[in-house]
């Protein structure tokens, strides 16, 4: 039986056992694709495209020229079941204080969150404009724009977007927010958060997110669109959230009514 398989997919599955079964360790340089060449009895071409295809799939991650087994082998667990609640934003799984709920998830892998945030009052896109009410002519909105890290290993482009009545002039302009972030704030100033709803694609990264993200041009990432209301059903916070699908898992859960 004949198999139209690329050769390079057989080389990366040999790679990916070998990180699997603890051969490679995480953070470990890989030998040069010269040696694995010669280790595989293939091509330097196929190793790679097969180092490539590994990339794309987050198991590899590249430091000049050189190839090294990814630190972040466990996805990243976004549960929106408890991550907006008061006590995971504010504190990690350790009981240390959290500057969010992203912080807290990346803790509880083991790893240091980092997050690159740029604050700025800005004229809104028209859809996020229509979303809180605002207008899209004009400078309306704060913009916290954020470049988010698990061990210095870009994780996350997220940049939330509020009503300036609501911003301007807030600790929300603060680059840091403090212990759980710009949602306990927005508790804090009387626009608590009370009902979230999230769409979410799944597309190609643009140019510059595989730059800011450094991925391949194999790679997919979620977008993730988030609308939060007070219980008066006003919206004060949209975010968008772009994500690289092979370093994060979604769960979502809600309740029946029995019927």
């Amino acid at each position: 039986m004949t198999t139209n398989r690329p050769a390079f997919r057989a080389v990366a599955d040999k790679i990916r056992e070998g990180i699997e079964n603890g051969a490679f360790a995480p953070g470990a340089k890989l030998p040069s694709d010269t040696a694995l060449a010669e280790q595989y009895d293939t091509s330097r071409a196929t190793v790679g495209n097969a180092f490539r295809a590994l990339l794309a799939e987050g198991y590899l991650i590249r430091k000049g020229r050189s190839y090294l087994v990814s630190p972040l082998l466990r996805k990243i667990l976004r549960d929106a079941n408890v991550r907006y609640r008061k006590p995971n934003r504010e504190a990690g799984p350790d009981g240390a204080p959290s500057r969010g709920a992203f912080a807290s998830e990346v803790k509880a892998l083991g790893m240091r969150a980092g997050s690159d945030v740029t604050v700025d009052r800005v004229t809104p896109p028209a859809h996020v404009a229509e979303l809180l009410g605002v207008s899209a002519d004009e400078v309306s909105v704060l913009s916290r724009a954020r470049r988010m890290t698990a061990d210095d290993i870009p994780v996350q482009l997220a940049t939330s977007y509020v009503p300036g009545e609501i911003g301007f002039d807030s600790p929300l302009e603060n680059v840091d927010t403090g212990p759980g972030g710009m949602i306990s704030r927005l508790a804090e100033m009387g626009h608590a958060q009370a009902e979230v709803t999230e769409e979410i694609n799944v597309r190609t990264p643009t140019d510059a997110e595989l730059e800011e993200l450094q991925l391949t041009e194999d790679a997919r990432v979620y977008e993730l669109l988030h609308v939060a209301r007070t219980a008066e059903g006003r919206v004060v916070e949209v975010a968008v959230h772009v994500m690289p699908t092979h370093q994060w898992t979604l769960r979502y859960g809600w309740t029946l009514d029995g019927q």
